[in-house]
């Protein structure tokens, strides 16, 4: 978290949510408290540090790993659940951390499991920041073909899986400038993920996406912010006026130049746009 600038107060810890299944967490900044919940293969110290200090400056920002990645635990032979089963874990870190109520912003993976929290403890969820994500089931929007594949594509070595990565969370002209960065750093923290858990949360997408029926609609509702990439060949921004559908009163914020992570592209951006609908 050291890149999260002025924030005052850092923290970290673990919470026992099953038999052998632990969730590990950071914390940076003051103020209440915002769930920020990662994406696929992703862990909590994983964000972009700008946008994370943005959010630090005005929250008690707390980054989990979700379980079987990162610090987290998950025993042997036991599964990752499903985004049903990630959101079990997420609402029990909540009740192992003492909060009663908190705003979730989720991207991608992290924010279907978001809806999911949501709908499982609606009284627990203040506010919902929804990055670059969608409903699953038949509302959902598919992406651009082999984008998925390219996402979940394990061969080569990691630095080439992370070019690979890199080229669907930045747009074709930025990507080759954010891969002479970011790529060598990426390589290294794909080197480390354990295959089995992402294999199991490459099912729990799989699973999300071909749920038969529809999202519930969120009854009653929560402010709700809805943030896109213009240019997300993964997740299309037509999944935000959808998302927006299950969400009443919804804000939609598409940024026309980002790709699948806009947070890292506009981070004052997505800050502002999870900040307003957490203040609402």
């Amino acid at each position: 978290m050291s890149g999260a600038g002025a924030a005052a107060r850092a923290g970290e810890g673990a919470v026992e949510v099953g038999s052998g299944r632990t969730i590990a967490w950071d914390a940076v900044g003051d103020g209440p408290p915002l769930l920020l919940v990662n994406g696929y293969a992703a862990t909590g110290r994983d964000w972009d540090p700008m946008f994370l200090g943005r959010l630090a400056s005005r929250f008690r920002v707390i980054c989990p790993d979700n379980v079987g990645l990162g610090r987290s635990t998950l025993a042997d032979g036991e599964e990752v659940g499903g985004v049903e089963g990630m959101a079990a874990d997420t609402l029990a870190l909540l009740d192992g951390l003492g909060i009663e109520r908190v705003a979730v912003a989720g991207w991608s993976m992290g924010g279907m499991v978001a809806q999911a929290l949501a709908r499982r403890a609606p009284e627990r969820v203040g506010s919902l920041g929804l990055m670059s994500t969608h409903t699953g089931g038949p509302d959902s929007v598919a992406g651009a073909p082999g984008a998925f594949r390219r996402l979940i594509d394990h061969s080569g070595t990691p630095r080439e899986q992370a070019t690979r990565l890199i080229s669907l969370l930045f747009p074709p002209e930025r990507a080759p400038e954010a891969d002479a960065s970011l790529g060598g750093i990426v390589a290294a923290a794909r080197a480390v993920l354990p295959e089995p858990v992402l294999f199991m949360q490459e099912r729990a997408i799989v699973d999300w996406h071909r749920r038969p029926t529809s999202l519930s609609t969120l009854d009653p509702p929560v402010p709700t912010a809805v943030v896109h990439g213009g240019l997300d060949t993964l997740v299309p921004p037509a999944n935000a006026e959808v998302l927006a559908r299950f969400h009443p009163g919804a804000t939609v914020t598409i940024l026309p130049d980002c790709a699948h992570a806009p947070m890292a592209q506009e981070p004052g951006a997505v800050a502002a746009a999870i900040t307003a609908a957490a203040r609402a």
